[in-house]
């Protein structure tokens, strides 16, 4: 019974300091800071580096999970919307620490047209204050961040609501870019 009642009550902290630590704005990248330079495989295994988008606008959003109903709500407003957003000059990349193989499943099966890459243990989203550490779990926090053409975050999201998102993405845009 006692070892019952410690194990609860070990959970139940690691649930509550879990909770807060994920609620916890980011403070390691914000705007007017150079974004943070990554290499990582795409959903299709081929190697994506942020300098491949420079001289753009780019619109890295982190998400927790793969076919998740707020991360798919999300990633399929950003399809949805990616006309616009290629308008505005700029590109879309989702990060999230799945692997290659579950993004190049979740891409497909959602018709998603633009990169998913794979941040399989977690640095990138730990560089940009996005990693959500629970010692044997680790996800993205749901984070966005607008890169300007020359790769200074121009605009920070923490604790998206990913409803509408992408609406308040393309405003933005609009408003940064002068358009």
């Amino acid at each position: 019974m006692l070892i019952k009642l410690i194990m609860y009550g070990l959970l139940f902290w690691l649930a509550v300091w879990g909770y807060r630590q994920y609620q916890q704005p980011s403070t390691r990248v914000s705007v007017g800071m150079k974004a943070p330079a990554f290499s990582l495989p795409d959903a299709q295994g081929n190697l994506r580096q942020l300098s491949e988008w420079q001289g753009k606008w780019l619109v890295l959003y982190f998400y927790p999970k793969d076919d998740t109903p707020g991360c798919t709500r999300e990633a399929c407003q950003f399809r949805d919307d990616i006309q616009q957003i290629h308008a505005l000059g700029a590109e879309v990349v989702g990060i999230s620490v799945d692997t290659v193989a579950s993004h190049a499943a979740f891409a497909q099966k959602h018709r998603l047209s633009f990169p998913l890459l794979a941040d399989s243990n977690g640095q990138v989203a730990d560089a940009y204050g996005a990693l959500f550490n629970l010692v044997v779990f680790q996800a993205a926090k749901r984070m966005t961040f607008i890169v300007d053409p020359q790769g200074v975050v121009a605009e920070s999201y923490s604790n998206v609501n990913p409803d509408g998102h992408s609406e308040a993405i393309i405003r933005d845009l609009k408003r940064l870019s002068a358009f």
